[in-house]
């Protein structure tokens, strides 16, 4: 199921969601480039969110006594800002994109430019510092806008549980137009999760996202838009 549009009148650009697009675009031709030096393994493993390493950091900070410490957690803990915008395959990058579109515009809308923009970081963040906890061990980068599309669509679901979402439905060269429930795409949100690893791109040594934390961090990520969204009404 391709979403392409809803049935809510916007009113404003959704300026703010333009530019989240376009960065998420301009990062990950980037990362096309570093994969053809040979750098991409590098600076996803620099730049992504390495629980271990961060979980590790704040315990050598707080329990060793060591204060050179604290600057790799200040560097680890921008990560969760940083990897919001990188992303490990083709496929998760056009479904992180085509979600955005089509429910981040009608979000924005509602929240104004600087709210949104507010509330798409901070549930990126959220959703990594969920990760952290639920595996500190973990040495596999996270990386991905995953967390903050999902509470876009929790947000979404919450505010307009009745919208109609314009879908193509591609079977082998036919594309059949439907108009589908939104509520739908809550299942086929987290059921495409299960082909993002379609045009990977080759991060060394260990590649990138664990396929059962990514899903409950989105899990998460999912109730913090609609626990955000019931407490603006």
């Amino acid at each position: 199921m391709i979403p392409i549009s809803d049935n809510i009148r916007c009113w404003n650009k959704p300026i703010i969601n333009y530019w989240l697009i376009g960065i998420n675009i301009a990062v990950f031709l980037w990362e096309i480039k570093l994969e053809i030096s040979d750098a991409l393994g590098y600076f996803v493993n620099s730049w992504g969110v390495i629980p271990a390493q961060i979980s590790g950091a704040i315990t050598n900070a707080l329990f060793n006594n060591n204060s050179a410490a604290w600057i790799i957690v200040i560097w680890r803990v921008f990560s969760l800002f940083f990897g919001i915008f990188l992303h490990g395959s083709f496929s998760q990058i056009l479904g992180n994109l085509l979600f955005l579109w089509v429910f981040g515009k009608t979000i924005e809308n509602i929240l104004g430019h600087r709210r949104y923009l507010g509330f798409y970081l901070a549930a990126g963040i959220l959703t990594g510092i969920v990760q952290i906890l639920a595996a500190p061990s973990l040495t596999v980068p996270l990386i991905g806008g995953n967390g903050a599309i999902a509470a876009i669509l929790g947000a979404y679901i919450m505010k307009f549980p009745k919208a109609k979402i314009d879908t193509i439905l591609p079977l082998i060269i036919v594309y059949i137009p439907i108009e589908l429930p939104a509520f739908v795409y809550i299942f086929w949100w987290f059921v495409q999760q299960l082909f993002y690893g379609i045009g990977s791109l080759n991060i060394p040594p260990i590649g990138v996202n664990q396929l059962g934390v990514v899903f409950w961090g989105q899990v998460v990520g999912l109730f913090i838009g609609a626990a955000f969204m019931r407490l603006k009404r």
